[in-house]
């Protein structure tokens, strides 16, 4: 089992939550929200083999916080991952987007310059102007982006880009989730659940539960879900193994 797009440390009991991810063996990637939240993560994680901490400044945050970027550009040397990074185009946060852009940049430029990171980017409502950022800076890493919901016409841009994509269980509960999903290609696909913000009934998604989307998928590709699960988790060892950029 395969998280690799999750908010651990915003659960109510992140421990708990670990105490499960230990007990499954599931892999995890825990993005964060600022920079100043990776450190209390990566001490929360500790030695575990199978949770990676990422560094991240949500573009949700950057109107209040873009001046972290720095922290985040200074702590980068310690980490392969990057995330949650990119631009939010939604009608709540489109006044900033502009210093978002700034700010992106400026994490893609630093990602290049010490060699390229795998990036979990968020780019609801501002595909088109993630992937021109992505394009003005190709050595910054493996673009993986989380929950992807552009057009059709993006998605085809950002394949030919060579991005990747997380896909989880609330977004493969819309047709349009499994439309996106239907056109990526198998072997650039990751799963997730950006938990605890999704939810199953009551209750948040737990890193275990990323794999459930594998039920939408399997009708969709006409794939069973264990072969694609077997996919999922190759594509992992490469993303791992390979050097990015």
């Amino acid at each position: 089992m395969i998280d690799f797009h999750c908010h651990l440390d915003l659960y109510p009991d992140p421990r708990a939550v670990l105490n499960g991810i230990d007990t499954r063996g599931t892999y995890v990637l825990a993005v964060t929200t600022t920079p100043k939240a990776w450190r209390g993560t990566t001490e929360l994680v500790g030695d575990r083999k199978r949770v990676r901490v990422a560094l991240g400044l949500h573009p949700e945050v950057v109107a209040q916080r873009h001046q972290e970027v720095a922290l985040l550009c200074g702590l980068l040397p310690e980490t392969r991952y990057v995330g949650e990074i990119g631009l939010d185009g939604s009608p709540a946060h489109r006044q900033s987007l502009e210093l978002q852009v700034t700010v992106f940049e400026r994490i893609l430029s630093e990602c290049s310059r010490v060699g390229g990171r795998v990036m979990s980017i968020h780019s609801r409502g501002a595909a088109s102007r993630v992937l021109d950022s992505l394009e003005r800076h190709p050595r910054a890493g493996t673009a993986i982006l989380h929950w992807f919901s552009g057009t059709m016409r993006e998605l085809e841009r950002a394949i030919s880009f060579g991005c990747w994509f997380s896909i989880g269980p609330a977004m493969l509960r819309s047709n349009r989730g499994r439309e996106l999903a239907s056109a990526m290609p198998l072997d650039r696909v990751l799963t997730e659940t950006d938990a605890p913000f999704t939810r199953y009934g009551d209750d948040p998604l737990m890193p275990w539960q990323a794999f459930d989307c594998l039920a939408g998928l399997e009708g969709a590709r006409g794939i069973d879900r264990i072969e694609l699960g077997k996919i999922v988790e190759d594509n992992l060892r490469r993303v791992v193994q390979a050097q990015p950029g």
